[in-house]
């Protein structure tokens, strides 16, 4: 009869020379058994519990062809630790007539198939079970669970017994460099993809020496995957995100998030490559670009996946039928309910940088004029003052009280010294001195009222500021920040074709400065600028924090 052999072992932690051990046991039991030894099919460092094998799977094939009558292992283990794929195995080679058998168990019938595939379920659930429990001894211990993340390596020391230490840690300063680099390009306006890109360009190897890609750096911020959501930055260890189950179809692994209580979280303070600041700011560009990709319904919008490609993407509308003016050629902006739908007969386009260029000077024009600077200084007062007015009410609310409370404290002082002591003055004087001394702690919480004190160099620094602002968008290192700055400020670009070209209303918190010193109106201030216009309409009022150039 001729046999065929079948050995496999698990991990990579196993020698390969476990292959060859198992292939010399069983040509013993061959030609014990007077059998021809046949083809042997190997499994290196792949886990008995999946069907998924080269060797397994060939080995199968090759019974359905009847290229052998006998299949031989060492033990029934090593063809599958899976009751399933046993039981389906059996059960195959059954209807072929081919006979199992193991060194360890002989010939192989239901009653092993039954038992052996049973102990061997339990088996890998209990080494899986004291698996995850080592693991959450050591995450509770604020070492490493497994696996080495970008930005550390391993500490190779040994106890005093001369066995190894494990699981510990330190920081691997030239890669520390590399990730407070990703945090700050992204939080001045650098996508993944281009900080990759740029890491790639210079030669910088990534996590495991292999290219950065954009999702290595975003990863998934609910599953704690990427660098931006790795919390080990900020000295902060987090284990059991997330568990793994086996598809039974595929055999693959998939993710499942695990509830918050199942986290362990432990503080690795010297582990910080990240300042809690650069941090938090990294996470609330996150949640802005989450924001802007949701529909009112919460559905994510595909659309808005997508960095804008050129300054104003996103921004322009037709002012009269509303629909967006997107690039309609190569380089020029048009209608697109003229061009796809044919709702709208404006079929007049303009160029790309004919719009840029305009809007960008204009904003140059008019924010420097000299009239807003001081508008702008006088606003800013004024919002400062009526943010300060509950501070006053509070202040005088205090002050009047404290003058209540030591006219009341005086009023005893003199009764006694008039002679007139009664044993309960004693109690209400400590309790007005009490009194008296929360509300001059409140007083004094509220700190002295300063008037206003602006730098005086304000009105040069808000120049050079929006001077420098071309300059800004044309510089690589500072193009996205500024266009950031540009965008967060416009809401809309209303495109208006008229006979001399296109007028161009700008709508946003920008409207709201430009229009600072207007009466208040609801028509819009039209400004001639070249061969157009520039219409400005006023906004629903001044917002200091808006004002970002």
């Amino acid at each position: 009869m001729l046999a065929a052999i079948y050995a496999r072992y698990s991990t990579d932690m196993q020698s390969a020379a476990s292959i060859e051990d198992q292939v010399h046991v069983c040509r013993k039991l061959i030609d014990g058994r007077g059998w021809t030894a046949g083809p042997v099919y190997p499994d290196m460092a792949i886990s008995g519990s999946t069907h998924l094998r080269p060797g397994y799977l060939q080995m199968q094939e090759d019974a359905q062809a009847g290229r052998f009558e006998v299949l031989v292992a060492e033990s029934l283990d090593r063809l599958s630790r899976d009751q399933e794929h046993i039981a389906g195995l059996y059960k195959q080679l059954a209807y072929l007539d081919i006979l199992i058998v193991t060194v360890a168990e002989g010939e192989i019938s239901e009653m092993h198939i039954g038992l052996k595939g049973t102990m061997s379920a339990l088996f890998l659930k209990d080494l899986a079970q004291k698996t995850r429990r080592g693991q959450e001894g050591r995450a509770r211990d604020g070492k490493s669970a497994g696996g080495k993340c970008y930005g550390y390596r391993v500490v190779r020391r040994f106890n005093a017994d001369g066995s190894p230490v494990t699981g510990e840690r330190e920081i691997e300063p030239a890669e520390a460099v590399i990730v407070e680099r990703i945090f700050r390009a992204y939080v001045t306006g650098q996508s993944s993809r281009a900080i990759a890109a740029a890491l790639n360009a210079e030669g910088v190897p990534g996590p495991s020496g292999k290219a950065w890609g954009a999702s290595t750096i975003h990863g998934n911020p609910k599953r704690g995957t990427g660098i931006l959501n790795n919390e080990l930055y900020v000295g902060r260890l987090v284990w059991n995100r997330q568990r793994y189950v086996k598809d039974p179809a595929t055999g693959k692994r998939q993710a499942r998030l695990n509830p918050a209580d199942a986290l362990v979280v432990q503080p690795v303070p010297d582990l910080r490559i990240i300042e809690d600041a650069l941090w938090e700011a990294a996470k609330a560009r996150q949640e802005d670009r989450r924001h802007d990709m949701q529909a009112p319904d919460g559905a994510t919008r595909p659309e808005r996946a997508r960095r804008p490609l050129y300054l104003f993407s996103g921004l322009l509308k037709f002012g009269c039928c509303g629909a967006s003016y997107t690039l309609v050629g190569k380089t020029r902006y048009g209608c697109a309910a003229a061009r796809n739908k044919g709702t709208c007969d404006n079929r007049r386009t303009i160029e790309r940088d004919e719009v840029e260029a305009r809007v960008l000077d204009g904003l140059k024009e008019h924010l420097l004029h000299p009239d807003l600077i001081a508008e702008f200084v006088a606003e800013y007062q004024r919002e400062y003052n009526r943010l300060m007015q509950s501070d006053r009410a509070k202040r005088s609310r205090l002050e009047t009280e404290l003058g209540q409370v030591t006219r009341k404290i005086d009023q005893i002082v003199d009764a006694i010294a008039d002679g007139m002591r009664h044993p309960s003055m004693n109690d209400k004087l400590t309790e007005l001195e009490d009194r008296k001394a929360v509300l001059a702690a409140g007083i004094e919480a509220l700190g002295e009222e300063e008037p206003i004190r602006l730098h005086p160099g304000l009105a040069g620094i808000y120049r050079a500021k929006v001077a420098d602002l071309a300059e800004a968008l044309d510089a690589p290192e500072t193009r996205q920040e500024a266009a950031q700055l540009i965008r967060g400020l416009l809401s809309e670009i209303r495109m208006i074709p008229g006979e001399k070209g296109h007028a161009i209303e700008l709508v946003g918190a920008l409207a709201s400065i430009l229009a600072l010193g207007e009466a208040e109106t609801t028509k819009p201030r039209a400004v001639r600028l070249g061969a157009g216009s520039v219409t400005v309409v006023a906004g629903v009022g001044f917002e200091p924090t808006t004002f970002r150039l």
